[in-house]
This record gives structure tokens, C-alpha cells and sequence, in this order.
């Protein structure tokens, strides 16, 4: 709720320097996931061909809320809320119950804990969600029924069988694993740390929101890569279904990387690494913060609960 409006402003400023056109794509992201746009013709009615003309970032908050409405900052974010949610609550889940069985086998300090909890619970969230994410990319690409949509996924199970629901799970793979190892190591040897010095045993609201800005940092930075290949990915098989290019389909990951290299240079996989701080960083932040704060409230709560039955 509180990142998105960083991307619905980043990509009205990118419409406003370079406007879409029609068949081409691009990727929205409002702090939770990603989300690819196809451009249409027509008269700037949808979110994002609206006309502005903004100097800057602060400068298009303000003209978009007295224009539009701030609602319009919010915009795609009910559809991402309905996956979101459970998609987290598995991987959360993942990660406590992983970290509390590697405890056991491989003891309490352990540092290799956060990196293995971290990267099965990201593999079993991640492969949970593709058949999901599947669905809604269909759903965004054209407007369909649920019938029609049953139907469509029934054929292409039926022609490419089970294994076409998971298409760009390895993409996906390769930039979430790694973030999630690097993510929980870091984080819980800052959180560790700060603890320590602070005279604490429990992560204050405070503790985990620093901790989880510096982590989220560091594995968005160094997954960067991953990410630019992961978009180009998606926006080129968007591009191929709607402008008809069938040579833009069915690149590996490694051969996208081959190319973006050739065009761009090493510097082409990192681009775009200030606005993905800018919105990874305090939604890392803001997602742990409120989870330690929330479980160890729930954990006071039982504990009185016990004691009073």
C-alpha cells in the first residue's frame, strides 16, 4: 500500500519521456510484484497514457492527486493483493518452520540456516504461484471470462501438458533465490547484531526495519541482473502474441543475458537500480518490521492466554 505509488509515478514519467506504443510493453511493479502492461491505441484513457506534463517525481505526486484523485496512486493493486497474500503467507511459513527444523539438526548459530530456509521457502512459494501467476498474467493480457479462461488453460495443458503452467519459473528462480538467501543471511546477522548491542533478546519495530532496509538493499543490488533479464523475458513473449513476432519467442535466460550484454554493455543488467531501491528497500522494510512486531505480539498474547487457562 505504501510503495505503489513510487511505480505508478516512475511509469508516467517514462510514458511522458518516451510514450508507449501500441503493441509494446512494459513492466509495472507496485512493491509486491510484477505486472506487464500492453500499450493500446485509443484516446489516453487508460492509467498511464493520461496526459501530464510533470518536471519530476514530487512535482507529478502532487499534479496526479489534485488532477485524478489520489486514488489513481494506487492503481492495479487490488488484483496483486488476491495472490500476494497467500503467496507470503507461504513463504513466511516456509521460513519459520524450515529455520526451527534446521535449528535442531544443524544448531541455534548456525549461519547457514537463513541462507538454506531462505531459499526453499522462496522455491516452494515461487512454485506454488506460477500456475497463479500464469492465470493472471492471461487475465491482464486479454479480458476474459473464467469459462474462457478454463478452456485456454485446458488446451495448452492438453497440447504442452502440466509442465507449460510453470513456463518462466527458471527466470523466476534465478533472481528470487538468490535474493532470499542473501536477504534472511543478512538480515539475521544484523538483526543479531543490533539486538546485542541494544541489550535486547527480541527485535524491536525499529531493529527490524533497519535491518530488513540494509538486506533488501544488498539483495536487490547484487539480484539486479536477474531482474532486467527476467523483465526483458516477459515484456519480448508479451510483444511476440501481440505484434506477431515469433522470433521474439522462446530465448533462454542465458541468451537474453547474451544480448542485453551485446546492446548495453555489462552495465545494460543493472539498469534501473535506483528505483528498484527505492521501492525494494522499504518494502523489504516494511514487511518484516510488521511481521517480527506481529509475531512477537501474538506470541505475549498466548503466553496470557496460557496463563489464564
Amino acid at each position: 500500500i505504501l510503495v505503489t505509488p513510487l511505480d505508478v509515478i516512475k511509469t508516467r514519467l517514462q510514458a511522458q519521456g518516451n510514450p508507449f506504443n501500441k503493441g509494446k510493453c512494459f513492466v509495472y511493479n507496485n512493491g509486491l510484484m510484477d505486472h506487464i502492461r500492453v500499450c493500446e491505441n485509443g484516446d489516453g484513457k487508460a492509467w498511464y497514457k493520461k496526459p501530464g506534463h510533470f518536471k519530476g517525481t514530487m512535482d507529478a505526486f502532487v499534479k496526479i492527486i489534485q488532477g485524478e484523485g489520489i486514488k489513481s496512486l494506487w492503481s492495479g493493486l487490488p488484483p496483486t493483493l488476491v495472490m500476494a497474500l497467500p503467496t507470503t503467507v507461504i513463504y513466511f511459513s516456509c521460513y519459520d518452520q524450515l529455520s526451527e527444523a534446521l535449528k535442531s539438526r544443524l544448531g541455534k548459530e548456525d549461519e547457514r540456516i537463513p541462507i538454506l530456509a531462505g531459499s526453499l521457502s522462496r522455491c516452494i512459494a515461487v512454485t506454488v504461484a506460477s500456475p497463479l501467476e500464469l492465470i493472471r498474467t492471461r487475465m491482464q493480457y486479454r479480458r476474459v471470462s473464467y469459462k474462457q479462461l478454463y478452456v485456454c488453460v485446458s488446451s495448452k495443458v492438453a497440447t504442452d501438458g502440466w509442465v507449460s503452467l510453470w513456463r518462466g519459473w527458471t527466470s523466476t528462480i534465478l533472481r528470487d533465490v538468490p535474493f532470499s538467501a542473501m536477504y534472511w543471511y543478512n538480515y539475521e546477522r544484523l538483526k543479531r547484531t543490533m539486538c546485542k548491542e541494544a541489550g535486547v533478546h527480541e527485535p524491536t519495530f525499529l531493529i527490524a526495519f533497519t535491518s530488513g532496509t540494509v538486506s533488501g538493499s544488498i539483495a536487490a543490488a547484487v539480484t539486479l541482473p536477474f531482474d532486467v533479464v527476467k523483465t526483458h523475458m516477459q515484456t519480448e513473449l508479451w510483444e511476440s502474441k501481440t505484434i506477431k513476432d515469433p522470433q521474439r519467442d522462446g530465448k533462454s535466460t542465458w541468451a537474453v543475458m547474451r544480448k542485453v550484454v551485446a546492446k548495453n554493455g555489462i552495465t545494460g543488467l543493472f539498469a534501473g537500480m535506483v528505483p528498484r531501491l527505492c521501492r525494494v528497500a522499504p518494502a523489504c522494510a516494511i514487511m518484516i518490521s510488521t511481521y517480527e512486531y506481529g509475531k512477537s505480539l501474538f506470541s505475549h498474547v498466548n503466553e496470557k492466554i496460557n496463563q489464564v487457562s
